[in-house]
């Protein structure tokens, strides 16, 4: 899902996160507790909460009372979005902990993306083109900002579910691709800027070195 989409999706992030609360600027620079942004404006957690009310929806309706999968699926759903959430808090205080909760919420995801490509590898199902017509419809909604769920509930309750596990999956990879970027700037601030400590640090020198002598 990446492409044209996934460029103008690396725009929408970028925006979104790195906007008012830039940490490139030199205030956010020189902060001990660098200012962050909420995490409800990152088109990453967004997606992460549609992928959520989509699979709490498709898991109970399609899955068979039960199946340990419907568990399994919900969970991986929740752990995407909640990863993401509180690695945006944690990153006030560590970026190191906003670094591998990220992570962890970009490897629930990609744990739910297998447990839906099996539903329809098993049933013989089919699984989307990238490039397919309904693919790329999926790419043109996942434009649209803020990203919700009423953006998809006609679709959720009223297709078949391979077409309901096709579209899961599309907003699975735009998510990915959406984290991927976010770690990579993540990682760069950590390089460019350090931990808490080093910040700590930097800003007492700093503080003793513009006192006014004796």
């Amino acid at each position: 899902m990446n492409g044209k989409n996934g460029k103008n999706v690396n725009q929408k992030l970028h925006s979104s996160h790195d906007s008012p609360d830039s940490h490139s600027s030199p205030e956010a620079a020189r902060s001990v507790i660098p200012p962050r942004g909420d995490y409800q404006t990152l088109l990453s957690f967004q997606k992460a909460e549609v992928v959520y009310d989509i699979t709490f929806r498709f898991a109970h309706r399609f899955l068979a009372r039960g199946d340990r999968t419907i568990d399994q699926m919900i969970q991986s759903a929740r752990s995407g979005k909640q990863n993401i959430l509180e690695g945006s808090k944690a990153g006030t205080t560590s970026k190191e902990m906003e670094i591998k909760l990220t992570n962890v919420g970009r490897a629930s995801l990609e744990e739910l993306l297998r447990d839906y490509r099996d539903y329809l590898r098993v049933r013989d199902l089919p699984l989307w083109d990238k490039d397919s017509k309904q693919a790329r419809f999926v790419r043109d909604l996942g434009r649209k900002t803020p990203q919700t769920f009423e953006l998809y509930r006609d679709f959720v309750e009223t297709r078949p579910p391979q077409v309901i596990a096709n579209i899961a999956i599309c907003l699975i990879h735009q998510a990915n691709y959406l984290i991927d970027q976010q770690l990579k700037t993540l990682e760069k601030e950590f390089v460019e800027q350090g931990g808490l400590r080093e910040r700590m640090t930097r800003a007492r020198l700093n503080y003793r070195n513009q006192r006014p002598r004796q």
